[in-house]
């Protein structure tokens, strides 16, 4: 059995309470926050059952390795997640919406694209096991909540990995700032999966040979590129809007 995780914040720790009580362990909270959006959150957590255990901000810090808890924090069981991306794909009953990122190795950039990813409704982010960050507890509070609703599958072979999903006929859609089209001139209705690199590097070389497409974002303003998980929201909320 893994060991429990800590997740801080009050998106976080809400979605948890949201949609696995039971697998809380126990809540810390800061007794000296007594504001209306502590009260609301420990009401909740109070109708959950969760155990609540008060700390001050240090104690929490401590546990959290952060001091961004914003005064919660709670300690989990790991909710089983979808055993691999083949297990996802073929349980999918619509067009698939994958974001693939490579080179995205900030944490905060990590869990900003989760969330984003979570409201645009994609099924999955993918990242390469190399040069990528992993889940953590900043992961998670920058997600709020998406670290634990959007599955996170970290690869060994980004290419070989686009390769595969080409062969499932899911179009591999590169970003690019020198691409021939732009992203709105492109059809994402089709099963596709979105691939964008970092703000610095953008794509490493191979995996944008292995894209089908490289399609551009406009920048009409006096900035060069935008941030990944800016850049993600753009792209995943095109393939929303063609889709409704």
């Amino acid at each position: 059995m893994s060991s429990p995780k800590v997740l801080f914040g009050f998106h976080a720790v809400g979605v948890r309470l949201k949609t696995a009580p039971q697998s809380i362990i126990e809540i810390y909270y800061e007794p000296t926050r007594r504001d209306a959006r502590m009260r609301q959150f420990l009401e909740k957590a109070n109708e959950a059952g969760a155990r609540l255990i008060e700390g001050d901000s240090m104690r929490l810090a401590k546990l959290c390795g952060s001091h961004g808890h914003q005064g919660v924090a709670a300690r989990v069981e790991h909710i089983p997640q979808v055993h691999s991306l083949d297990d996802l794909l073929d349980s999918l009953t619509e067009p698939a919406l994958l974001l693939v990122l490579d080179g995205v190795t900030d944490p905060h950039n990590l869990g900003a694209c989760l969330r984003v990813a979570d409201g645009a409704g994609a099924h999955a982010v993918i990242a390469p096991k190399d040069h990528a960050a992993g889940i953590n507890a900043t992961v998670a509070k920058v997600a709020s909540g998406a670290a634990e609703t959007v599955p996170y599958f970290m690869v060994t072979n980004l290419a070989r990995t686009l390769g595969e999903l080409k062969e499932r006929s899911i179009w591999c859609i590169g970003t690019s700032d020198n691409a021939p089209k732009t992203l709105y001139q492109v059809d994402l209705k089709v099963p596709v999966a979105l691939v964008l690199g970092n703000e610095g590097d953008g794509m490493r070389q191979l995996t944008r040979k292995t894209c089908d497409e490289l399609v551009g974002i406009p920048m009409h303003g006096a900035v060069e590129s935008l941030n990944v998980s800016v850049a993600s929201g753009v792209c995943l909320y095109e393939a929303l809007r063609q889709r409704l």
